[in-house]
């Protein structure tokens, strides 16, 4: 399952590895390709002598331009670089990055981004890999870290899991709340109970029809105040992307339908 070698430093580690990085479908040739590194130096360390640099700078050259052969790995290579700074900008974590990859790249091998920007389709792709790996991110914070609008990736998004098969599940008010504890400091003892909060309602049928990011909001806010690390209505909506009319909303109908005991 691993080397046959044991390594006590990094140096050593440097020394004694002979493979390259695992294959990541987050680089459009897999990171299979070699590269011929900017350094001046060969594989022992030594300097290349002067009369060879200018060969190193033409094969360097000729690397970087055969890496990148024909059309679709043009796209794949740009279109990957973008889903990578989208993907840094919402923080999201490795395992997203590689199925919003394994996504675009199933969209180009069945013909799907003729027609449609790139950028649209990298956006859709990361949307529906938040929602495959449950790290839910709304439309709008796509949106906004991506130069498209909320309407083309929704669209492009629908276009997609109906194009690819992709069975998505309705994102849950569940998956919100730890992201949104966390932005608001909240302890694990809101976290729970706004969880508690959130799988009575669902019991009762109050979630349906209602949108996760704002019955999250409103659980959070009930549990903060029967904790006491009550936030106000306005530091919840912003965390949350929504209005306060909404949280004051589902607040309300929450504390009717389950009686929490808490009052505005």
């Amino acid at each position: 399952m691993g080397p046959e070698w044991r390594a006590f430093d990094h140096e050593q580690r440097d020394k004694r590895t002979r493979v390259g990085a695992p294959i990541t479908y987050t680089i459009h040739d897999k990171g299979l390709s070699t590269m011929i590194d900017w350094r001046n130096k060969d594989i022992y360390g030594r300097d290349i002598p002067a009369r060879n640099r200018a060969q190193w700078y033409r094969l360097r050259k000729w690397q970087r331009k055969i890496r990148i052969s024909g059309a679709t790995e043009r796209n794949l290579a740009f279109a990957l670089s973008e889903l990578d700074r989208d993907s840094s900008r919402l923080g999201l974590p490795r395992s997203v990055r590689e199925a919003a990859s394994v996504i675009y790249r199933s969209a180009v091998e069945n013909k799907l981004i003729r027609g449609r920007s790139i950028e649209g389709v990298v956006a859709a792709s990361l949307y529906a890999a938040c929602r495959q790996c449950k790290v839910p991110r709304t439309l709008d914070e796509i949106a906004e870290v991506s130069r498209v609008s909320k309407k083309e990736v929704g669209r492009t998004y629908r276009f997609l899991t109906r194009e690819l098969h992709i069975k998505l599940p309705p994102t849950s008010p569940v998956d919100y709340v730890p992201r949104f504890a966390s932005e608001l400091g909240l302890s694990g003892e809101v976290q729970s109970r706004s969880i508690e909060i959130i799988e009575k309602a669902m019991e009762k049928g109050l979630t349906s029809g209602r949108g996760p990011t704002g019955v999250a909001a409103a659980a959070l806010y009930i549990a903060s105040v029967l904790l006491g690390e009550r936030k106000t209505q306005r530091d919840v909506a912003d965390v949350a992307g929504v209005t306060e009319v909404t949280i004051r909303n589902r607040y309300k109908e929450l504390t009717e339908q389950l009686e929490t005991g808490v009052t505005l």
